[in-house]
């Protein structure tokens, strides 16, 4: 996110596996999604500045769609400026969880902590991955943000309510996840790393009896998936971004 251009050296042992192999079909601009702009910069641009300037890691693995020379080239960039950090791309696989294992391969052997973070959740303060990074470093094997539930929830069979589950104790969960990395590697072993239903790393976890302990997560670090969601994106960047002068006319 552009509010912060400080980029701070992070710790030798923490990677971020950093996702950005989406199609972006629900935006239905007909790319990927990291490659669409807001502000003028691409989504996966404005992932990595948050990344970068959180200052938790040195090594940031970038897992792309196959053949994006676009985004290729945006990580080679981020790469060429990114002093005291590594950062490098690999190419994804067909789900998201072979996605993530791309980047866990990526990784040198010396990195004790993995931070997997969605490209889509843009515009994630800095202050969201040092809560997760530290709480990891305190002895958590798995660890997520999460924000409280704030409309009230149905679970629905067919066209019938069958339950109205208390907000209170649900939770909307975000990304940066992180964790230990050999029970992270280990939970991707699993047999529900082929299950479908999985759209997390935390899933994996708690599929392998792990606890998943939580952090405050931040409202600035919702997904984008719609198009409403890049307008409202657009909007908080335009309220933390200067705007820049019109040229003089005659």
């Amino acid at each position: 996110m552009s509010q912060n251009n400080s980029r701070q050296s992070g710790r030798a042992d923490v990677g971020v596996i950093v996702v950005a192999a989406g199609s972006g079909q629900r935006l239905g601009l007909g790319i990927p999604k990291a490659r669409v702009l807001c502000a003028g910069r691409t989504l996966l641009e404005h992932a990595l500045q948050g990344v970068l300037a959180a200052g938790v890691a040195d090594v940031v693995v970038v897992v792309l769609p196959p053949g994006d020379d676009v985004l290729s080239a945006v990580v080679a960039r981020e790469a060429d400026i990114a002093q005291g950090h590594q950062v490098l791309a690999v190419t994804g696989g067909r789900t998201r969880t072979a996605s993530v294992r791309a980047g866990l391969e990526a990784l040198p052997s010396s990195i004790r902590t993995v931070l997997v973070h969605d490209a889509a959740r843009a515009l994630t303060p800095p202050g969201v991955f040092r809560r997760v990074s530290e709480a990891v470093a305190a002895g958590m094997a798995a660890v997520i943000p999460v924000v409280p539930v704030v409309d009230t929830v149905k679970i629905v069979q067919g066209n019938m309510v069958t339950e109205t589950p208390d907000r209170a104790a649900l939770r909307a969960v975000q990304t940066p996840q992180g964790f230990d990395r050999a029970t992270l590697l280990a939970a991707h072993a699993g047999e529900a790393s082929d299950d479908p239903r999985v759209t997390d790393d935390a899933m994996l976890m708690e599929a392998g009896g792990v606890g998943v302990h939580v952090v405050d997560g931040d409202p600035l670090a919702f997904k984008v998936t719609t198009a409403l969601d890049l307008v409202v994106a657009e909007a908080v960047l335009a309220r933390v971004i200067p705007a820049q002068p019109r040229p003089a006319t005659d």
